[in-house]
């Protein structure tokens, strides 16, 4: 990553980092948003995190990656307010402070997105490299907790093509 320039790093960013990232916001907020509030305590496992759990992980770390980049820093401090409570007022939440997240993000210059920052001390990168790791992060989260879905009684969005359900509800509207 030594090698990264301004020039590319703005490449990355505005060529493939922002179509990306605007496409799988709205796959997660409708991920987010299936969860019923009456069934987020479900967990498949007595170790795995509850529905909630996640829609609350998946909600602050895809925001804390892009404000890393935005910021210079990666920090672990809580994020989404305590009084939110439902999946459905999380991805609200994660929508409005995601959008701000990407306008803030297309402004940055080649010098921020290349100043280095630590993850953690396990690790040393480019800023404009935790994008990539951040939506990595919640497409491996927005899968686990897509596959709580069915359990729970909801239905799957589609994600990277038509989901079963969503085949279902557009038969159903053809008939």
């Amino acid at each position: 990553m030594s090698g990264m320039t301004t020039e590319n790093a703005i490449f990355m960013l505005h060529g493939v980092y922002l179509p990306a990232l605007k496409n799988e916001t709205k796959l997660t907020k409708s991920i987010l948003e299936a969860v019923p509030a009456d069934k987020a305590d479900h967990r498949p496992d007595p170790i795995s995190k509850t529905a909630l759990e996640l829609v609350r992980h998946i909600a602050a770390a895809d925001n804390r990656f892009v404000e890393t980049v935005i910021n210079g820093t990666f920090s672990t401090g809580s994020m989404i307010p305590e009084d939110l409570k439902t999946p459905q007022e999380i991805a609200a939440w994660y929508e409005k402070r995601y959008a701000e997240n990407m306008e803030a993000l297309s402004k940055l210059t080649g010098e921020q997105l290349t100043k280095i920052v630590d993850f953690r001390g396990m690790f040393q990168r480019p800023a404009v490299f935790f994008l990539m790791m951040g939506m990595h992060h919640t497409i491996h989260h927005r899968g686990q907790l897509s596959s709580y879905l069915r359990c729970m009684g909801a239905k799957v969005p589609s994600i990277y093509g038509e989901s079963y359900d969503a085949e279902q509800a557009r038969k159903a509207a053809q008939a």
